[in-house]
Formats: C-alpha cells, sequence, structure tokens
C-alpha cells in the first residue's frame, strides 16, 4: 500500500506584487515547522514531493522538510498552482512508480476538493468529519491509495488521517 499526503500551504501574507509572489507570514513558518514534526512523529514522510512554484508552497515545504528531517528534492510544479482537481490528479499519477509515499503541497480549493474527490467512503467517520469541516492552512490529509499512482482514480484512496498543525 502507499500512500499520498495532501497539504495545503501554510499561512501567507496578504499582499506581494502578485499572488504567486506571496510568501508565508510568520504563523506560516511556524505551522510548515509544526507540520513536518507531526508527520515525523507519526511516520509519515514522503519520498516524492511536488511543490506548487508559488513561494508560500515552496516556504511550506522548506519548514515542512527542515523539521521533519526529510532529504527529497521537490519538484516545483507550475501547473499545481492554478490546477483544479483534474490537473493535481493528473500530476500525481505521473509519480514514479516505486514512490511509497507521494506528497503535494498545493492550494485550496483544490486541495480539499482532491481529498473528497479520492475518498472512497471508508474513512474513520471521526477523521472524515474533521476532513469535512474544512481544509484550513497548514491542514494534511494522509490517503493510503491500493493501487499505483498511474491508475489513481476517483474514490481511488482511503482517508487514514488528518491533522491542522499549529506552531
Amino acid at each position: 500500500m502507499t500512500r499520498l499526503i495532501v497539504m495545503r500551504h501554510s499561512k501567507a501574507e496578504q499582499f506581494a506584487v502578485s499572488d504567486h509572489d506571496r510568501v508565508l507570514a510568520a504563523r506560516g513558518e511556524r505551522d510548515a515547522l509544526a507540520a513536518g514534526r507531526w508527520a515525523l512523529a507519526e511516520g509519515y514522510l514522503p519520498d516524492h514531493v511536488v511543490v506548487s512554484s508559488a513561494a508560500r508552497t515552496r516556504g511550506t515545504w522548506d519548514g515542512f522538510a527542515a523539521s521533519s528531517g526529510v532529504d527529497v528534492v521537490p519538484t516545483f510544479d507550475r501547473a499545481l498552482y492554478s490546477a483544479g482537481t483534474d490537473g493535481a490528479l493528473e500530476i500525481i499519477r505521473t509519480a514514479p512508480a516505486d514512490a511509497e509515499t507521494v506528497m503535494v503541497v498545493g492550494h485550496n480549493p483544490t486541495m480539499a476538493y482532491l481529498v473528497h474527490l479520492l475518498d472512497d467512503g471508508t474513512a474513520d467517520p471521526a477523521v472524515f468529519a474533521r476532513v469535512s469541516e474544512g481544509f484550513p492552512t497548514s491542514a494534511i490529509c494522509v490517503l493510503d491509495v491500493p493501487r499505483g499512482w498511474a491508475d489513481l482514480d476517483i474514490a481511488g484512496a482511503r482517508i487514514d488521517a488528518f491533522h491542522v498543525p499549529r506552531g
């Protein structure tokens, strides 16, 4: 069984030259570090990572990687910045066949919608209820994926864990 980690970027500054250039706020930096510590404690460490090319997602990944000890060179994907669920799913499907845990760091509403799209309906009801309450900044959802990445499809994964780290 493989795992997919879907993460929304951490809290960003309100304004920048462009939306793409918005960097993490101080709280976002702390939350990204807290996310990595949680993933390390829970054993949810990726071996393949795709990050939107936006400054706030890159900053989220930097904090996550620093505090989790993950030593993976991520793919920074400009398409993920504006991707809807179909585009995000296509990006995930291109993960290497031997990747055991794939992580995607992106934006809402796509990340929240992606989790619901992939959900097969067998999640623990309490975990599913938390996911359904919202997908705030820094939210992390871990899904079990029983098939290969290329075959991942709608309702093709089981929600295993959900966490909203706060540093």
